[in-house]
């Protein structure tokens, strides 16, 4: 099939998307390495919105293949679903991830165990060539942990504690992430959606 151009330059995220997609396309390719640069302004409100815009602005920079991006989210219910659809900004994109979870971590304090409960959201959108656009979605559930652990994720992995694994997501092998994590459900459910197509 033809080729795939994802707009993100996050290599951990690349990873991912290239083990889950890697038996549909023979070509995937993240902005950097197609030597795209789109000036995005995130300013949706929902994950969909925003996935839509980087896609939509990556796919007028390209000619041919299917341009896909993806917006996520960490939602703590106790916090009123924050840092949301702000994850990547919360406390200003500059911040590293080790004080922004340090932060969630500290605001959680004295919080029992069972109202810890957290999710992972991920939207995924597709333009097409001949522009048609889709979206999916999908969530992992889990709760907010009290320290950071594990190394083999990124951004907040290392907080998101899964209950039926006993790990967080920064515990996982990539292998066992993929199965489970909310991009990894999302990305399969854009695959089952393209191939209708």
């Amino acid at each position: 099939m033809e080729r795939v151009i994802f707009a993100t330059g996050n290599e951990g995220k690349m990873r991912e998307i290239r083990s889950i997609l890697a038996d549909t396309y023979t070509e995937i390719l993240s902005m950097k390495e197609a030597e795209i640069r789109a000036e995005v302004t995130e300013d949706g409100k929902t994950y969909e919105e925003n996935a839509l815009i980087k896609a939509r602005a990556v796919a007028e920079a390209v000619s041919g293949g299917i341009v896909m991006a993806d917006d996520s989210g960490l939602e703590i219910d106790f916090l009123n679903r924050e840092p949301g659809v702000y994850s990547a900004r919360y406390m200003g994109e500059n911040t590293s991830y080790h004080v922004k979870n340090a932060n969630l971590i500290s605001r959680l304090e004295g919080v029992p165990e069972e109202k810890r409960t957290a999710r992972f959201v991920c939207a995924i959108a597709a333009v097409l060539p001949d522009g048609r656009e889709l979206t999916v979605r999908a969530a992992i559930e889990g709760r907010i942990g009290y320290e950071e652990k594990g190394s083999n994720g990124f951004g907040y992995d290392p907080i998101f504690y899964v209950p039926e694994l006993g790990r967080t997501t920064a515990e996982l092998t990539e292998e066992e992430k993929n199965l489970i994590s909310h991009r990894g459900k999302a990305l399969r459910l854009m695959k089952e959606e393209l191939k209708k197509i």
